[in-house]
């Protein structure tokens, strides 16, 4: 079967297309034909040696995906071959077939096509976690999302309405400000020319901001903070700046606020079940039409470099999806 393989760290350029062996279901595994995967921003610091997992090589980027099971190993109740199902790998699914642990599937409803269940178990299963276990987010509060047009940015504007908040999106050009706005952002901010601290400050009134979203980091860090409001919650999501920013406590102190980390995949790990129920909830959410991924742009396998400079490059809005 094809796949596309890290050999070595380096660019997207530098991937392979190669033929693998078929994978085989072990114990407690399912074999999934893949028919979508989806790529994020951190795929494109797999490939670079720049992310916190380093895989051995050779290994194949791509966490999530959506297919068709095909075989299951012993003791496999939960799927059977034939079911159409979704997860995710952590990487390894940029090919055309996956043997996984059969209980970190989810079925995947009539209704809910592959293209778009294949970028839903990272960037939603990652925000609803943040949004819900982690932030406690209240109807009525409002949230300011950096990095709205992202994949898990556009997640969070789209499950903030859903659970009632006030949603402020924020990112780097009007144009992307306004594909937000198409999935229900209430207020914007234009970092790129505006100051985010005044402006999350206006648009939080006296109050502030209850909670901010944050896969950015870097230098919109600390002004985030600094319009939190009392007892607010800065969650850390991820670094797409490239820079892990430096936060006076200082701040934490007088706002008597919150930084709470949100490390999705390692819960994952600790709290399957939970995390199968969580992911029940965002595909009914897709089925019942409250929620609508948006997938920019679909390529081939051998595409992928192309996919990869998009991601890397902010050019995204939403996900974007290989089809072996």
């Amino acid at each position: 079967m094809k796949a596309v393989l890290c050999t070595h760290f380096g660019t997207p350029d530098q991937l392979e297309i190669a033929d693998v062996a078929e994978p085989q279901a072990g114990p407690g595994e399912a074999v999934v034909r893949i028919k979508a995967a989806a790529l994020n921003f951190f795929d494109t610091l797999i490939i670079a040696g720049k992310y916190q997992h380093k895989p051995p090589f050779p290994f194949s980027p791509a966490a999530e995906f959506a297919g068709v099971v095909e075989a299951v190993g012993d003791g496999v109740t939960a799927v059977a071959p034939g079911d159409r199902v979704m997860g995710n790998s952590g990487w390894g699914a940029a090919r055309e077939a996956i043997a996984v642990p059969a209980e970190t599937l989810v079925k995947i409803p009539a209704g809910l096509d592959m293209d778009h269940a294949a970028g839903l178990t990272v960037t939603y299963g990652t925000t609803l976690y943040a949004l819900r276990d982690r932030a406690g987010l209240k109807p009525g509060e409002t949230l300011a999302v950096l990095g709205a047009s992202g994949g898990t940015g556009l997640a969070a504007v789209e499950i903030g309405k859903i659970m009632g908040a006030r949603v402020i999106a924020c990112a780097s050009s009007d144009d992307k400000l306004a594909f937000a706005r198409e999935h229900g952002a209430d207020g914007t901010v234009n970092y790129a020319r505006e100051d985010l601290r005044g402006a999350l400050k206006t648009l939080g009134g006296e109050h502030g901001i209850d909670v901010v979203y944050d896969p950015v980091g870097g230098a919109y860090a600390e002004p985030a903070v600094r319009a939190l409001a009392w007892e607010g919650r800065y969650l850390v999501i991820g670094f797409a700046a490239g820079e892990i920013p430096k936060l006076p406590l200082n701040l934490v102190l007088l706002k008597s606020c919150d930084i709470r980390g949100v490390l999705w995949g390692a819960w994952v790990k600790r709290e399957p079940q939970a995390q199968r129920a969580l992911m029940t909830d965002i595909v009914q959410w897709c089925v019942q039409g409250k929620l609508k991924p948006h997938v920019q742009a679909v390529y081939p396998l051998a595409d992928i470099a192309v996919a990869l400079k998009a991601l890397a490059e902010r050019k995204v809005m939403g996900k974007v999806v290989l089809r072996p």
